[in-house]
């Protein structure tokens, strides 16, 4: 097993049990003490788990917290790369699309540079980095201006200003978390503000999120589930999400591919 591997399958047990012990871990996973710390501490210092004593444990979900662009990066890669996959199959040639930020519409931007055409509005810097590394002539990349958060989303009263006037035939939402109390929401006061702006800029609202995002709630709500015209998802969604997601957004698809 490849240490990425171990790695993610490290995050698994933490995620699903709250915690780990480095005893346990050496016998399922058949290698030696050292190298359990060290993944530990790898998985520790991009912000994934806190380590204590005889092992690891979860972090906390709190409303205001916000992981940095790279701790989110290496969550559920099968997942995102899945929903992004059926996400780019929504895109015309030749439309206006606005993609805010998020791991996840990062790479959706991957599958649509070869998009022809296309005119692309975002406040992620990640995001704005793809299509700039992978250029074409008949495309137009706007980046908004605006304060930069640890998620590399540009946000604040430049970014909405930038984004007042403009109208965009969709726009892929990149989310923290869903609920049908709070909506799609964000940690981030100002990222939610910036947000909002982007939905009233589109004609059709696009959710790609994971199945992690369900009951996960933000500090301030973006929107509600049902101003979303497609929401997709990923094949662990649980069956009560795919309920009321199905019956309060336009759509819910659950791409395939997924674990």
């Amino acid at each position: 097993m490849l240490a990425q591997q171990r790695q993610q399958a490290i995050l698994e047990r933490v995620r699903s049990n709250g915690g780990v012990r480095v005893a346990d871990l050496v016998r399922e996973l058949g290698v030696s003490d050292m190298t359990i710390r060290r993944d530990l501490e790898v998985l520790a210092e991009r912000g994934l788990l806190e380590k204590v004593h005889g092992g690891a444990t979860a972090l906390g979900p709190g409303s205001t917290e916000e992981p940095g662009f790279t701790a989110k990066s290496a969550r559920q890669q099968q997942e995102k790369e899945a929903i992004a996959r059926h996400a780019a199959t929504l895109v015309r040639p030749g439309t206006a699309v606005a993609l805010s930020a998020g791991t996840t519409t990062w790479a959706l931007a991957r599958h649509l540079i070869g998009v022809p055409e296309l005119t692309v509005i975002t406040n992620s810097i990640p995001v704005a980095d793809v299509f700039h590394r992978n250029p074409r002539a008949d495309r137009t990349v706007v980046l908004t201006g605006g304060v930069r958060t640890p998620s590399d989303a540009l946000v604040g009263p430049v970014a909405v200003a930038a984004i007042r006037r403009l109208h965009v035939d969709t726009l892929f939402l990149g989310v923290h978390g869903m609920s049908v109390r709070a909506g799609f929401t964000t940690p981030n006061l100002l990222e939610s503000e910036t947000d909002r702006e982007l939905v009233t800029a589109a004609t059709r609202l696009v959710v790609p999120a994971d199945h992690t995002k369900w009951n996960t709630v933000g500090i301030s709500t973006i929107a509600e589930l049902s101003e979303a015209d497609v929401v997709i998802s990923d094949a662990g969604l649980p069956e009560d999400a795919r309920t009321e997601l199905a019956e309060r957004a336009g759509e819910l698809i659950i791409a395939e591919g997924t674990p």
